[in-house]
């Protein structure tokens, strides 16, 4: 660590000495994710982060000298819609993407952004794959992958819950099927006993057939694995029938839109997120941000995307560059202060320093409780 914070505050002696650069042209920002569509509840956080970030920086002046642009692709958290969002984006020639928001869209891109030596940095993207091996080098991310989620969650059901007898359901996606099976993992190796483990289908509006099976099932639990508007679906469906087992998701959940959907019936579910920040003065000056641009308050995944875009943004900053090999350097080397605390990023692009906490929807509200872990 003593030779990371020596190698940055050496770039920023370096980078105050040569000056700032021409100021000719602006350095393009993408951001990619899904601002439409069902899931755009997710995506238009992150996009809304996106432009509270440009607009704080270019008010203070830009970065090197010149001025922020975003460049905004909406993929609908479709992997064939996002390869073409992807294209556009590298042939705009953007320096970096803050994107994209599923983890299907973003492992369809990241092949296209590898070759084009493009660094992209989800906010969202959760599987475990897209930081494994040494297949996407230019990829970061500022959310906890599945199997950190799963060492969380798993550890709750056992020692929180202490369920005996788990049913797992899943949305068959690369998001919603790499959650439940890292939870099943670790918890038949404890001797959970799994009673159900099924895919549902995320548009199907009757779940009738799932539902008198789980009844049948019993379990004290439900994992469930997928986004909100397949949750608050099956959940209503299964309250309807007079199923009551509590069910536990990922934080694609810990989102009010799920609230509003699901209604009374998403009283009691529990969910995985980043712990709750709110004391740190990077989080209310994003709040902040959000309140005087929007007049609101934010949605899911802004802080993270917020923390992307700081990181980004930092690194251009540190590497006095755009140049991509700078810009990863500068990632793997500069820790940077940002809502969800200060981060660091692996050789593999996975964030360090943030915490992730368990949540159970109580009242009509997320109320965060103790139980959670810290990424290292």
């Amino acid at each position: 660590m003593h030779k990371r914070l020596t190698w940055c505050a050496v770039f920023v002696l370096c980078l105050a000495i040569t000056g700032p650069a021409s100021a000719e042209e602006t350095i393009k920002i993408g951001v990619a994710g899904a601002h439409s569509g069902d899931l755009a509840s997710y995506g238009v956080p992150s996009l809304n982060a996106a432009k509270v970030v440009i607009a704080d920086v270019n008010a203070k002046g830009g970065v090197l000298g010149r001025q922020l642009e975003l460049i905004s692709q909406d993929d609908q958290c479709k992997p064939e819609l996002a390869t073409n969002a992807a294209t556009k984006l590298i042939s705009d020639k953007v320096a970096v993407v803050m994107g994209h928001i599923c983890s299907g869209p973003t492992k369809a891109t990241l092949p296209l952004y590898t070759e084009a030596k493009m660094v992209s940095m989800s906010p969202s993207a959760t599987t475990p794959a897209l930081t494994e091996g040494a297949n996407n080098p230019y990829f970061f991310r500022t959310i906890a992958n599945d199997k950190a989620q799963a060492r969380l969650t798993s550890d709750f059901i056992l020692n929180g819950l202490k369920a005996k007898k788990v049913a797992y359901l899943h949305d068959n996606g690369e998001y919603g099927k790499g959650f439940v099976d890292g939870n099943r993992s670790v918890l038949e190796k404890s001797n959970v006993e799994t009673v159900l483990y099924e895919a549902v289908t995320p548009d199907a509006v009757d779940f009738s057939a799932v539902v008198r099976k789980l009844r049948r099932a019993k379990p004290d639990l439900l994992v469930f694995g997928g986004y909100q508007p397949t949750a608050s679906k099956l959940l209503q469906q299964m309250r309807r029938d007079r199923v009551t087992t509590p069910m536990l998701g990922p934080d694609g959940l810990k989102d009010d839109a799920f609230i509003k959907m699901a209604g009374k019936d998403s009283e009691g579910v529990y969910t995985s997120y980043p712990k709750d920040t709110s004391d740190l003065q990077a989080y209310k000056q994003a709040r902040e941000g959000h309140v005087k641009m929007f007049g609101s308050g934010p949605g899911s995944f802004y802080y993270n995307a917020y923390a992307a875009m700081v990181a980004l943004i930092n690194a251009i900053e540190k590497a006095g560059s755009t140049e991509t090999d700078k810009i990863v350097e500068a990632l793997h080397t500069c820790p940077v202060d940002t809502p969800l605390g200060t981060l660091t990023f692996s050789k593999t692009g996975d964030a360090a320093g943030m915490a992730l906490s368990i949540y159970q929807i109580k009242d009509g509200k997320f109320v965060e409780l103790d139980h959670s872990i810290t990424l290292q």
